[in-house]
C-alpha cells in the first residue's frame, strides 16, 4: 500500500462520514424518520441499500471457498434462496408497507393477542436485536479482521484495533443519521464495492498465469465450472468436490422457506421488512424488493465466482481452511498503486454498509419492541431518537464482545439456519391462515433448538445440511400440535389484523364473512404465476451470464430469451393489477 492507495481509503472515510452528518436533522425529528426514513424512500435507493447490506466483507471470501470446495456449483447453498426471495416480492411486499408498522417484530401484537403476544414480541426483540443481530455483526468482524491480516499482515492481537475503528466510525454515523444516512451510504458503499469486485476480476483474468477466460478454462478441472452439482459423479466425489443429492434436496427442497437467516427470511423480515417498510408506497415496497432480488443474484455473483476460480490456479497450495483468503492474496500480489487502496475502500465499503443496517435494524427492535413497550410507554419521540443513538453504540461494543468468542464463519451460519429450521412456515402461514397464534410461534422458535440439542447428542453423525430433514419435521409436528391445543388469537385482533391488512386468501373466510366491507386481494393464482415466472427470471439470467462468459453462446442466449419471457410474464401480471393500485 503506498500513499496514494492510503489516500484512496482515508478519502473513502471522509466521503461516508460525510453523507451521515448530511441527514443527521432529519433524522432527529421521530423514531421513525430515524428507523423508517419517513416511509419516503424510493425503490431504487431501498432495493440498492438491501442488497449492499447482504455483500458483507465475508461475502467474497465465502464465495470463493465454496468455489474452491465444489466448483461454480457450490453457491447453490444461497442460490436456492431465490424461491423465498421471490416469494417476498410478490405475496409479502405489499402486506409489510401496508401493515403500517416500524418493524416486523411489531407485528407479533398486531397478529396475535393476550400475554403471549406480548411475552413474544418482547423476547424476539431481544433475541433478534440483540443476540442474532451481534452474531451477525460477529461473523462479518471476523471475515473484516481476515483480509487485513491477510492483506496487510498484520498479527492477529492487533488486528482488532483496526476493526473496531472502523465498526466506531459505522456505529457514529449510524447514530447520527439514522435509516436515510444508511441508505444513501450504502447505495454510495455498493457502488463502490461492485466497481472493486469488477476490477480485480479483469486483473486477475489478465494475468499471464491465468490468460483470460479461455486460458482460466483450460487450466481448471471441467467440474470446477458446472453449474449444476455433479451429485456424486465418480470423478469429482474421490475427491470430494461432489455435492451430494440430500445436501442439494436439503437446499431447494427445505432450507429456502423453513429456515430463519438474515435476508432471507421466509415471508421477508428483519431489515428487509424494514426497507420496504420504509418504501414510499406498496408499488415502490414490491419493485424495491424485485430489484433487490435480481441484482443480489444476477449482477453480484460473476466477479467473486471468476476470482475465485483463479486463486485455484495462483495459489493451489493453500490448504482447505485457507481457501477463502485466495481473495485477499489476489488483491494483495496482482493490484497495481492505486487500485489496491480502491480495492481496500471497497472491502470497507462492503463492511461498513452491512454493519450500519445491522446496528440500525437491531437497535430498532430494542427501542421500539422492548423499550416503547415495556419499559417507557409514554416516552417522547425526541427522547427515543437519544436513547437509540446510545443503543447503537452499545450494540456496537456488545458485538465486538461476541467477535472474540467465535471461531468459524461457516460455524455461525450453520447453527443460525439449524437453530430456526422449521420456524419459516410459521413466518409464512401467519400471514395467510387465521388459526396460527402466538404459540404457534414460539413453539416453532423452541423446537428447532429443542431438536438440534437432541441429535447432536443421539445422532452425532447426522450435520448440516442433511439434519435439516429431521429438524424441519419435529418443528412442524411440534408448533402444529400447540397450535390445536391452545386458544386462537381473539376475534377481535384477527379482525383487525384482516381489516388493516385484507391478505385474503381461503385460511382468512371467516373472518372476511364478518367484514363484507373490506376488500381483500384476489387472485391468488396469478401471483403464483408471477413467482414462478421471477424464479425462471433470476435462474435463467445467472444461468445466461455463466454460459456466455465461458464462451457457450447458444445456450447463454437460450437462457437470456428464457429470462425475457419470464420478465414479460411479470411486467403483464402488474400491469393486469394496475400499477396505480399498488401506489397507495
Amino acid at each position: 500500500m503506498t500513499p496514494l492507495d492510503w489516500s484512496v481509503v482515508v478519502a473513502y472515510f471522509a466521503f461516508s462520514a460525510w453523507i451521515g452528518l448530511r441527514y443527521a436533522k432529519r433524522a432527529g425529528g421521530s423514531t421513525e424518520e430515524f428507523f423508517l426514513s419517513g416511509r419516503d424512500l424510493p425503490w431504487w435507493l431501498a432495493g440498492t441499500s438491501m442488497v449492499a447490506t447482504t455483500f458483507a466483507a465475508d461475502t467474497p471470501l465465502a464465495v470463493t471457498e465454496l468455489v474452491a470446495q465444489s466448483g461454480v456449483a457450490g453457491n447453490w447453498l444461497w442460490w436456492n434462496a431465490v424461491c423465498g426471495g421471490m416469494l417476498t416480492v410478490f405475496f409479502f411486499a405489499r402486506l409489510w408497507r401496508r401493515a403500517g408498522i416500524m418493524t416486523d417484530v411489531e407485528l407479533v401484537e398486531l397478529r396475535y393477542s393476550g400475554r403471549p403476544a406480548a411475552f413474544l414480541r418482547g423476547f424476539r426483540a431481544l433475541y433478534l436485536g440483540l443476540f442474532m443481530n451481534c452474531v451477525v455483526m460477529a461473523w462479518v468482524n471476523l471475515a473484516m479482521a481476515s483480509v487485513l491480516e491477510g492483506m496487510f499482515g498484520i498479527p492477529r492481537q492487533d488486528v482488532w484495533m483496526y476493526v473496531a475503528v472502523a465498526l466506531a466510525i459505522t456505529a457514529v454515523y449510524s447514530a447520527v443519521s439514522g435509516l436515510w444516512g444508511v441508505a444513501v451510504t450504502d447505495a454510495f458503499q455498493f457502488l463502490l464495492a461492485m466497481t472493486g469486485t469488477v476490477v480485480l476480476a479483469f486483473t486477475v483474468l489478465g494475468l499471464p498465469e491465468i490468460g483470460g477466460l479461455s486460458g482460466l478454462q483450460a487450466k481448471l478441472p471441467e467440474w470446477s465450472l458446472w453449474m449444476t452439482p455433479t451429485f456424486g459423479d465418480a470423478s469429482t466425489a474421490a475427491q470430494g468436490f461432489a455435492l451430494s443429492v440430500t445436501a442439494f434436496l436439503a437446499y431447494v427442497g427445505v432450507q429456502w422457506w423453513s429456515s430463519w437467516y438474515p435476508g432471507a427470511e421466509p415471508g421477508g423480515g428483519g431489515y428487509i421488512a424494514q426497507r420496504m417498510m420504509s418504501a414510499k408506497d406498496e408499488k415502490h415496497s414490491l419493485f424495491a424488493t424485485l430489484w433487490f432480488t435480481v441484482a443480489h443474484y444476477c449482477v453480484r455473483p460473476w466477479p467473486w465466482i471468476l476470482v475465485g476460480l483463479a486463486t485455484l490456479v495462483l495459489y493451489p497450495e493453500l490448504p482447505a481452511d485457507q481457501k477463502r483468503l485466495g481473495y485477499v492474496y489476489a488483491m494483495r500480489d496482482h493490484l497495481p498503486t492505486g487500485l489496491k487502496g480502491m480495492l481496500v475502500a471497497s472491502f470497507f465499503a462492503a463492511y461498513m454498509s452491512t454493519m450500519a443496517t445491522q446496528l440500525n435494524w437491531g437497535t430498532s427492535y430494542v427501542i421500539n419492541d422492548f423499550w416503547r413497550r415495556f419499559v417507557r410507554p409514554g416516552a417522547g419521540e425526541r427522547d427515543l431518537v437519544r436513547v437509540s443513538r446510545v443503543v447503537t453504540l452499545l450494540v456496537m461494543g456488545l458485538s465486538l464482545v461476541v467477535t472474540r468468542l467465535i471461531e468459524t464463519i461457516s460455524g455461525a451460519w450453520a447453527f443460525i439456519l439449524e437453530a430456526s429450521a422449521g420456524l419459516g412456515l410459521v413466518l409464512i402461514l401467519r400471514w395467510f391462515w387465521w388459526r396460527v397464534n402466538a404459540w404457534s410461534e414460539i413453539a416453532a422458535m423452541v423446537a428447532p433448538i429443542l431438536a438440534l440439542v437432541a441429535l447432536k447428542t443421539w445422532a452425532p453423525g447426522l450435520a448440516f445440511p442433511q439434519n435439516l430433514f429431521a429438524i424441519v419435521a419435529i418443528t412442524t409436528i411440534a408448533w402444529l400440535a400447540v397450535t390445536f391445543v391452545t386458544p386462537p388469537t381473539d376475534r377481535a385482533t384477527l379482525r383487525a389484523f384482516y381489516e388493516r391488512v385484507h391478505p385474503g386468501g381461503p385460511g382468512w373466510r371467516g373472518i372476511a364473512a364478518e367484514l363484507p366491507h373490506v376488500k381483500s386481494d384476489e387472485g391468488f393464482g396469478g401471483l403464483f404465476v408471477a413467482w414462478i415466472a421471477g424464479v425462471v427470471l433470476v435462474y435463467s439470467t445467472l444461468f445466461a451470464s455463466g454460459r456466455l462468459l465461458f464462451g457457450r453462446t447458444a445456450e447463454g442466449l437460450a437462457f437470456a430469451a428464457l429470462a425475457a419471457v419470464a420478465a414479460y410474464v411479470i411486467y403483464r401480471d402488474l400491469d393486469r393489477r394496475g400499477f396505480e393500485t399498488l401506489a397507495r
